[in-house]
């Protein structure tokens, strides 16, 4: 059995993996917010344990045992996530640091259970893909709203950035999962984008947003 630590450092390196096939000591220290030398301490502990690949002057990737305890701890801390907005009414900014505590919870009966409460969602109120008991999930084909070129229109899927004060600023836009978004059009000084939601209003987003939002082109 693992500890919280290792879980959040399994499930920091696989995220990490998505991008890169290897991860850095300091980009784990970076996700983690904790020094190069305690990341150094904790792979060794988890190569020992057969967990993670270290390879010098490469980086760390998870081991095919842990990979599946990493998928466990996403499918957890989403499912918590989706039934904390679903059914105590959390807004989606304020269920993050729950979610954090409740992922560590080890009742394989009781996260099945809670799947199957919830009608068993393939996405979290974030957007992100839900592993199912397996560690299978649906891969979202999705671009990213800043690449959606002039002219075109896309739906929002899903955020990149899960920080409360980002989903706090798309709450007051607002600007949400499943808005309808058209490219009036892209500035090239700072590529900020002039943008139409739903079809009823316009509004001035930064590239910085545009970059962390997933959207779906709408098929015309």
């Amino acid at each position: 059995m693992q500890s919280s630590t290792e879980e959040d450092y399994l499930k920091a390196i696989y995220k990490l993996n998505v991008v890169d096939d290897a991860a850095s000591t300091n980009s784990i220290a970076k996700v983690l917010d904790t020094k190069a030398s305690s990341v150094s301490d904790m792979i060794k502990k988890l190569s020992e344990k057969k967990l993670v690949n270290y390879v010098k002057y490469k980086g760390v990737s998870l081991s095919t045992t842990g990979e599946r305890i990493a998928l466990m701890v996403i499918r957890k801390h989403r499912l918590w996530e989706s039934f904390l907005v679903d059914k105590l009414n959390f807004k989606w900014d304020e269920i993050h640091e729950i979610a954090e505590q409740l992922e560590h919870i080890d009742s394989p009966e009781l996260v099945d259970k809670l799947d199957e409460h919830l009608g068993f969602p393939s996405h979290d109120p974030h957007g992100d893909p839900i592993p199912n008991k397996n560690g299978e999930f649906s891969q979202n084909n999705h671009i990213i709203l800043s690449e959606v070129k002039t002219g075109e229109t896309a739906t929002i899927k899903g955020v990149l950035e899960h920080s409360s004060e980002f989903l706090q600023y798309l709450e007051s836009i607002p600007l949400l999962i499943g808005s309808s978004v058209k490219i009036i059009e892209s500035y090239t000084f700072d590529s900020s984008l002039k943008i139409e939601i739903d079809g009823q209003r316009e509004l001035m987003i930064s590239n910085a947003v545009a970059n962390n939002l997933n959207a779906s082109l709408t098929k015309t």
